[in-house]
This record gives structure tokens, sequence and C-alpha cells, in this order.
């Protein structure tokens, strides 16, 4: 494990690790006990009661968050004819076909969300193995596979955000950063709450949301109350 620098350990110190915070208590503890240069990015975690080694219990989504993320989302779209010409006028980064899935193939992922439409998924599935590992590949589930893609890229310039369970059955979610005000980030987490809880698969059975945790770029996991989560069978 990596040894923590003393700035962190004098947070830590002044943090009671049993204590359950309220979400309101959580962002204002992570505000207060900034200690970074740069503007930290705020994120909500979950531990998730389901079985991730079942695709029926698969956890995946996105949210729209009420005042964005902080940072500018860099959008390619792969499209042709009027979707393509949609996007280009909508502000995405790259938008193309062959020359931007060739371009992708060979390595490049300088982007952060990759939109497609249905026509296209055809080669860009073979992407796979440069998209998929990194949570980029398009997908109808996250509407990133559309062909409204002029609606899609601006949905996600403006502060839409993607989620997908990993292999341990956690999901981790920015939701703003610490220069916003309280009231917004605690709004921004609240909608990545509700659309985590909306997201329950249907097989899933007992306690969903076994932990929630908020945290900072390099500051510590704080437990956040049931309450705030609503945790239940």
């Amino acid at each position: 494990m990596a040894k923590r620098g003393k700035n962190y350990r004098k947070v830590v110190e002044g943090l009671d690790s049993k204590k359950v915070f309220e979400l309101q208590e959580a962002v204002d503890f992570l505000k207060g006990n900034s200690f970074t240069k740069f503007d930290e990015t705020a994120e909500v975690a979950f531990n998730l009661g389901i079985d991730p080694t079942k695709s029926d219990q698969a956890v995946r989504g996105t949210v729209g968050l009420p005042h964005g993320t902080g940072t500018d989302v860099r959008v390619i779209v792969f499209a042709t004819g009027d979707a393509a010409a949609a996007a280009k006028a909508a502000g995405a980064e790259e938008v193309g076909m062959e020359d931007l899935v060739a371009k992708v193939a060979g390595g490049w992922i300088d982007f952060d969300v990759a939109i497609a439409t249905a026509e296209t998924m055809k080669e860009v599935r073979k992407l796979g193995k440069v998209l998929g590992p990194r949570g980029l590949m398009p997908n109808p589930r996250t509407g990133t596979v559309t062909e409204d893609t002029a609606s899609a890229v601006q949905q996600f310039k403006a502060g839409r955000v993607e989620f997908k369970m990993d292999r341990g059955g956690n999901v981790m979610v920015p939701f703003g950063k610490l220069s916003f005000d309280s009231s917004k980030l605690v709004e921004n987490c609240e909608a990545v709450i509700a659309a985590v809880l909306g997201a329950r698969p249907i097989a899933a059975k007992g306690t969903y949301v076994r932990r929630c945790t908020v945290t900072s770029t390099m500051g510590p996991g704080i437990t956040v109350s049931s309450d705030n989560v609503g945790q239940g069978a």
C-alpha cells in the first residue's frame, strides 16, 4: 500500500472512522479539509450486495448531473451523413466512420465518451479490445448508441455521466468538483444515488447497497448514512 502524505494523515486524524455521515456533512467535510493546489473531483462509491458474475445482475446506466461535472467532456461520434453533421454541429471533438475507427484501433483514446449510430456499430464492435476495458464502448443502455447524435453530444457535454459496476460489485461515479457550492454537490450526488438505486436489477435479492462512501481525488472515504441511499431488501 502506498504511503500517505502528512496532509492526508492529518485529515484522517480528525475523522472518526466509525462515524456515519449525512450526505451534507460528508460533502462539507471534504470541502473543508481539502489540502491540494488543484480542484479535486468529488466521487461517490457504492459496494453492492449482488453477484457481479451473473449477467442478469449487471448494473449500468447514465445520469445527468444538475450542475454538470465541472470538467470539459471530450466526445467522439461514429456516424455518417446527417447524423455526423449534427454531431459536429453539437460540439463533438471528432466525428467520422472508417477514419475514426482506424484512429482508435491504432491506440488513440484521447476522449471521455464515444457515441455511435446503430448502423456504425458493426464496425465499432471491432474496437472492443480498445474501448471495452476502458468502459468506452457505445451501448444503447447508456444512451451512447443513438440516431439523435446531437442531443447525445449535448447531454454528455452538459454533465451526463455513465456508471458501470466493476468485477467486485462496486460502482464509482464522479459528481462534481470541490470548488462547487456544497448545495450543488449534494444535488449532483443525490441524482447519482437515485440513478444507481433505479438501476437495481430485478434479479437482485437482499440488501442492494451494502455501503456508500463519498471521497475526493486525494481525500479519505467517508461513509454515508443508509438513509441517503435507500438501502433495503
